[in-house]
């Protein structure tokens, strides 16, 4: 590790950023130094200038990609390197306005009723009923469930602490999953994945991901999904359900109410495909 990169590590994780993040952050400012062959520290505001040029015009970065990209890039050069450059603030990422695409609750459980492997059918399920996060759901310790009061404690994005009512199905489908296992901390082991090499810690949120693709194939669906179109799904079901879009918004742990408010669309597309 590079004095730079390890200095970098180090003051994001005073700044408080999820490990995820870091490491998205490390790897934008890795490949700028492979573009251009030496240390960030060596780079010009002209060459940073023409790299994200390139990453535009001939790499074509999708707007998310971009934003990441450079995001990680100015926290190396702002806040490690101390190089406030004008460059750093002439460059902007684009939102984009896609609407995500929701699943009926039929949908959903055709889907996931053709997950095979316990363990990732159990983790897709809970990442369902309770509109998690992949990473969210991979991570669930035995301890974070509350039988009693029927809720989930969910540590998400800046390691802030949320609660998630959990329904009775889906408590249910827990305590019967953690009746075939029984092994602490973790609520999905990674030991239980089939032909895994990695027998410690929670399941991997890759495998989780091909297990959802590959049910999804099955299923006969064909939206074009992924597992966070589950979380989604649930948000909007929720809506449709008559529950208020403020509790959606402490539910699913968005700081900005507007990001809850783009359900608002989606109900409204759903309930017009009804119509027709």
């Amino acid at each position: 590790m590079t004095l730079l990169r390890k200095r970098m590590t180090e003051d994001l994780q005073l700044k408080g950023y999820a490990p995820k993040t870091q490491d998205s952050y490390l790897c934008a400012v890795g490949k700028l130094a492979r573009h251009y062959g030496k240390s960030p520290a060596l780079i010009s505001q002209e060459e940073l200038r023409a790299y994200f040029l390139h990453l535009i015009q001939v790499e074509k970065y999708a707007q998310g990609t971009l934003k990441i990209a450079l995001a990680g890039i100015k926290f190396c050069f702002a806040v490690t390197l101390q190089r406030h450059w004008p460059a750093l603030g002439l460059i902007r990422a684009g939102k984009e306005s896609k609407l995500p695409v929701v699943l009926s609750t039929d949908e959903v459980r055709g889907i996931l009723g053709c997950v095979r492997v316990p363990v990732y059918r159990a983790c897709l399920n809970t990442i369902y009923g309770g509109g998690l996060r992949i990473s969210e759901g991979a991570a669930l310790q035995v301890s974070q469930v509350d039988g009693q009061r029927k809720l989930l404690r969910v540590r998400g994005k800046g390691n802030k602490e949320r609660e998630v009512p959990l329904s009775e199905p889906t408590l249910d489908s827990l305590r019967a999953f953690w009746k075939l296992h029984r092994s602490r901390p973790w609520l999905f082991p990674a030991h239980l994945q089939p032909r895994s090499a990695r027998q410690e810690g929670p399941v991997e949120v890759n495998n989780l991901r091909h297990a959802f693709q590959r049910a999804l194939a099955e299923s006969g669906v064909k939206k074009a999904v992924t597992v966070h179109s589950l979380r989604h799904s649930y948000a909007t079901h929720l809506l449709e359900a008559g529950v208020q879009l403020r509790l959606i918004q402490e539910i699913l742990g968005h700081r900005n109410p507007g990001t809850t408010a783009i359900y608002t669309h989606l109900t409204t597309q759903v309930r017009a495909q009804v119509v027709d």
